[in-house]
């Protein structure tokens, strides 16, 4: 529901992005309580303009971002200023048609001043994939975010099969929630974490994004998909980056719901540095004989000892290869 601000025509008031619909942005005023319709002004939507494809141009103003708003008589706004951001969640653009050199990758900024973000998986519809999550916990680590991971569907972990990935992970010191939105296993524990805090869920397609927020949040009622059995992934449901708030315990809770993906990249990532982003070898790296070392083929590795000696677990070494092989030497940052 929209409400009518009272404002007087030309004063600057301030608020969040919670919506973008193409190029109609949605600002919400005092937290929760009220939201205008906006428009970008005309310098920044020349900056929109200017992209080849306005994809690439969700880094103009995204969810999350604070701004400045210029109310107009009809109670609508127009976005004045973004105002700086003090973090954002973002992955590496998809390449574009005819780009006229090599390395021509630009950032996606999916959205902004976040508390806390969640990586959501599945046991089951879509199938575990650890090497998927692996590459969804550098792409936090790359933007120097606060990161949980979710694991949704645990009524489908017959025989335990996910234990041992969740132990993995929280010994790597990944806070883990396993939860079941038909058992309600882990939601109150879930629901206390994000109490007060902006947080964001991201993971693939059909791992019960929408049907985790339901759960936790009655009054949401989010258009839940289904899972094709063809290929076990999801089919996408949530469209648009939004953000949700609610006054839960006399606290705003914030939840932005972004679409499910099939496939992420990490933006900024050299091959020399990927190992950084894998907070399990960090304390290895220092060791390596030469300071440039990938940990794929060179003498004196540390990190490649410490998987020899067990203490880098095997499965995060091989999934720290399989990224490394899809990193492109000639990118531009």
């Amino acid at each position: 529901m929209y409400f009518l601000l009272f404002y007087t025509i030309g004063t600057i008031i301030q608020g969040t992005i919670s919506k973008i619909d193409g190029r109609t942005y949605s600002v919400i005023i005092g937290g929760n309580a009220r939201e205008v319709i906006c428009s970008l002004r005309g310098r920044l939507n020349h900056d929109f303009r200017m992209k080849r494809d306005k994809r690439f141009a969700l880094d103009v103003a995204v969810v999350g971002d604070d701004v400045e708003v210029l109310m107009q008589q009809d109670g609508s706004g127009v976005i004045t200023e973004v105002l700086p951001r003090k973090n954002f969640l973002s992955r590496k653009a998809a390449k574009i048609k005819g780009a006229g050199y090599r390395g021509e990758r630009l950032e996606q900024i999916i959205c902004s001043n976040l508390s806390k973000f969640y990586i959501i998986v599945s046991v089951d519809f879509p199938l575990f994939n650890n090497k998927t999550l692996d590459r969804f916990l550098v792409t936090g680590e790359v933007n120097k975010l606060d990161t949980s991971i979710i694991v949704n569907k645990m009524d489908l972990n017959s025989g335990g099969i996910m234990e041992e990935f969740i132990e993995l992970y929280r010994e790597i010191g990944y806070e883990v929630f396993p939860v079941s939105t038909k058992s309600k296993k882990g939601l109150k524990q879930l629901y206390s974490s994000l109490l007060g805090n902006r947080s964001a869920f991201w993971g693939n397609s059909g791992v019960g994004k929408s049907s985790l927020l339901n759960a936790l949040f009655s009054d949401l009622n989010l258009v839940v998909g289904d899972i094709s059995f063809s290929t076990n992934k999801g089919k996408h449901t949530t469209v648009n980056v939004s953000m949700f708030s609610f006054e839960e315990e006399n606290k705003v809770t914030q939840v932005i719901d972004t679409p499910g993906i099939r496939e992420i990249e990490p933006y900024g990532v050299k091959k020399e540095d990927l190992g950084h982003y894998f907070p399990d070898f960090v304390s290895f790296i220092n060791k390596c004989k030469y300071n440039t070392c990938t940990h794929e083929h060179e003498p004196g590795c540390a990190v490649a000892e410490a998987v020899e000696n067990g203490f880098i677990d095997p499965m995060r070494y091989d999934s720290y290869l399989k990224l490394l092989e899809t990193i492109e030497s000639d990118m531009f940052f």
